[in-house]
Parts: structure tokens; sequence; C-alpha cells
């Protein structure tokens, strides 16, 4: 049994590997032809079954053998055992999450002078634009959006904290600002604390400086029914600062108010964070957001077009969200820009108008790999027929350059796996997913593909 368990043990952590799983499922078990499937808290198991149950249960397919059924364990209610189960090897053991207290919280509801809640004063960073019905909801973003939307309705009962992170400008800030206008309209007399990480340490500096904690502490733990932080890596090495925000972190947990952090990245991997912040960071649910796929980038173009008036034509939205992949800031300013000198000049906005208005921003696009490019090159060194590759015949001598590409596509473009797969003959994103994952791990022992693609990379990049 025991080389079937740890199959199944791969086929699983295989599939954590999605963003949107990571460190949220994991395999805990094999018993009566059963897969048990460790899940971070309810959220998440509920989120994999609506979502992706077909997707696991597909995979779970390729086992031979018996049928295979799948069976959720919630970590917070049921913790791991650390005892070993007979016939499970102790890797697969290893993964028990990290305990926290159990509690049930709140909202605080201290009351609230109404001239203070009419002057907006805990309240006044919020962006009453910044809504969740302005946000565009895409393939990477849906889970942390799922997420956000969760604890905006009951604020202080569950994912306290909410830790959200990925890329600049792929929507974190607005998320952030979503949930405190949501919290806002259900409770109007919410005490609502909007900062980023950098205004927080320079409030506490001022205060340090002019003798005024009692004022700042005041104003953060005695004020506060929801602290919303943005950029909280900034507080990464910043020793008074983190044991401030630690106290003031155990203080609003302790009084059930609902704490939201975003960050460039998760919390073990914030340079200078403390251990006993990284662990609170980690207390509730973790999400990331991870780049847009072209359908959500054109989504936010049009989007946009409509909030702003501006005349949109479909090829000018592909040509932009085609060219423009970095994040939704760069992609809603190119627009503005093309829309002001279109305007200013009396001109259409056209494919070519585009191109020749935003020629130093694409200038570093245009030099870059496209996926086009790295298949032609992988067919030429593989001296296989471009179409063979990029096809859809499913050949054994094929399927290595065609991993190989789609690893390079992966790496070197950052495109999307739905957006990789559809240059390849409309492979799903598991088959992308794997191809990259398996050529990303062979590259650790075999030297020979790894010199391969590092002459690929050469002639590719060079």
């Amino acid at each position: 049994m025991l080389p079937k368990l740890e199959f199944l043990k791969k086929k699983i952590d295989f599939l954590a590997t999605r963003p949107a799983w990571a460190g949220q499922v994991k395999f805990h078990s094999f018993e009566n032809d059963e897969v048990i499937v460790l899940v971070r808290n309810r959220f998440v198991r509920d989120w994999i079954k609506e979502n992706f149950l077909p997707e696991l249960e597909a995979e779970l397919a390729t086992i031979p053998g018996s049928p295979i059924g799948i069976a959720f364990k919630v970590e917070e209610s049921h913790p791991v055992s650390k005892s070993i189960p007979n016939g499970t090897a102790q890797s697969a053991l290893d993964l028990k999450f990290e305990e926290k207290p159990q509690v049930t919280p709140q909202v605080s509801q201290r009351p609230l002078p109404p001239s203070e809640v009419q002057r907006g004063l805990f309240h006044e960073n919020l962006k009453q634009k910044h809504s969740f019905d302005n946000f565009v909801v895409g393939a990477g973003n849906q889970f942390c959006h799922a997420a956000a939307q969760a604890v905006a309705k009951m604020p202080g009962k569950s994912y306290n904290p909410l830790f959200i992170y990925g890329g600049v400008g792929l929507g974190k800030t607005h998320l952030l600002n979503a949930i405190g206008l949501e919290i806002l309209k259900r409770n109007p007399r919410a005490r609502i604390i909007m900062v980023t990480g950098e205004k927080f340490m320079n409030e506490l500096v001022h205060c340090i400086r002019f003798e005024k904690m009692a004022d700042f502490r005041k104003k953060y733990r005695d004020s506060c029914d929801v602290l919303l932080v943005d950029d909280v890596q900034f507080i990464g090495g910043k020793e008074r600062t983190q044991e401030e925000f630690f106290h003031t972190f155990n203080h609003l947990h302790d009084l059930q108010c609902q704490i939201v952090l975003t960050a460039d990245k998760p919390p073990r991997e914030i340079a200078g964070l403390e251990e006993r912040l990284r662990s609170r960071f980690e207390w509730g649910l973790i999400a990331d957001i991870q780049a847009h796929d072209l359908e959500t980038r054109m989504a936010i173009l049009k989007k946009k077009a409509d909030d702003d008036h501006i005349p949109l034509q479909d090829d000018v939205t592909y040509f932009l969200a085609q060219s423009i992949k970095s994040n939704v800031r760069e992609l809603e300013g190119s627009l503005i820009r093309v829309h002001a000198l279109a305007s200013l000049a009396g001109k259409e906005i056209s494919v070519d108008y585009t191109r020749d208005v935003l020629k130093d921003v694409l200038g570093s696009v245009d030099r870059v790999l496209t996926v086009e490019q790295i298949q032609k090159g992988v067919a030429e060194y593989y001296k296989i027929k471009l179409g063979d590759l990029t096809g859809k015949r499913r050949i054994k001598s094929l399927a290595l350059p065609r991993q190989i590409a789609m690893y390079l596509c992966r790496k070197h473009i950052k495109s999307s796996f739905p957006e990789i797969g559809e240059k390849f003959g409309g492979k799903d994103h598991t088959t992308v997913l794997h191809a990259c994952n398996k050529i990303q791990n062979a590259l650790q022992d075999d030297n020979r593909l790894k010199e391969q693609v590092t002459s690929l990379e050469s002639s590719l990049v060079h």
C-alpha cells in the first residue's frame, strides 16, 4: 500500500501548488480507497468543493487501481494527530498547521458620537470608487475576492486576520478599501482605520518624538473596530514599529475586531518580520492574488472605459491587454493617456494610434519574448514541426519539447496557465501546470535536460 500512498500524496501535493491553494490544502491519509485531504478551514473546503472538485477527481482518476473517493478534513476543528497511521511515511505526516487560539469574534460596538461619524474621522482614507461593485473578478483574484466579501459581511467572526498578498497593481488595495466600504455600509457607526505600513511607522515616530504615545494607542487600540493595513511588509526590520504593531494586533484581536493586511509576499517571506508577528499573521486566512489573464485584463479595460466614457474598440482593448501584462495601474494609465492625447488631437483611438502614443511604454514590451518566439525556437532546437509542437497530437516524441516550451513561456513571459494552454492547441491549465512543475523539478537532477534548457534560453533571450 505504501507506494500507492506516496503516489496519492504526490498528486495532492502537486495540486496544492495551485496559487489559490498554497498553504491551505495538504494530503492527510488514505483510508478504505478514499483520500483524506486536509484543509485549513471550512471556507477553503467549500471553495475547493465548489470550484475545483471535478479537477481534483479527474487528477486522482489517473491513478491505476480501484476508484478513489475524496473526503475533506477541516484542520481548525479537527487538528491532525501527531501519531503515524499504519503504512504512512513520516514525510507525509508533517502536515500540522500552526495552532492558533479558537475564538468567536464579534465586531466591537463601542459607541461613537454622531458628530464624529459625520466628519468621517475614522474612515477618511476610504475611497468610494474602490468598492466591490467596481472590482473586476477573474481567475487570478476570485479566491481573494470571495474571502474579502466573507470578511466584509461578518467582520471579526472568521478569517481574522485576513492576509492578502500579491504583486504590484493587482488589486490588493482595492479589495482592502472595498472591505472597509462594505462594513461601513452595513454599520455606519463602525470605526475603520485604513493605513499603510509606512504611515503607521511615521505616526509612531511622530508620537514618540512629541511624547504622544497615549494618543497613538488610543487611536489604534481604543478607537478602532476594523484595522486595514496596506503594504504591511514595510514594517519588516523596524523593531520599535513591530513591537507596537504586535501589541496593537493582540489588543484588537482580543477585542474581536477585524484585522485585514496586505503585502507583496506571504508572511514567511517578509524580510525582517519577527516570528511572533509572522505567527499571528498566519492565524487566519492567507489568500494571494495572481497576475490577471488576458480576459480579465480586457474586462478591466472595458470597465474603465465605461466608467470614464472612453470610446474603446475591441481590437484596441485586445492590443492593450495583450501588450501590457504587468499590472492594472499601468494598464489603466495607458488607456487614460491614449484617450487624453486622442481628445486633444481630435483623433480616433485605433490600434495604430495607440501603438504610436505608447511607443515608449511598449518599447520594452516589444523587445521581450513572445509565446510564438519561444515555440519557434523550441521547434527549431528539437527539429520538429511548429504545427506539431502547438497542435493537439499526443506523441511521446513531442511531450518533452512541448513541456519545455510551456515552462519557458511561464518563466520568461509570466503568462497565466490558461493563456499558455490556449497557445498550445487549447490545453487546459492543469496540463500546463503539470508541464511547468515537471520540468522545474527535473532540472534539479537531470544535467542533460539542464544543458538543453540553458542552451535554449541563451539563444532565445540573447
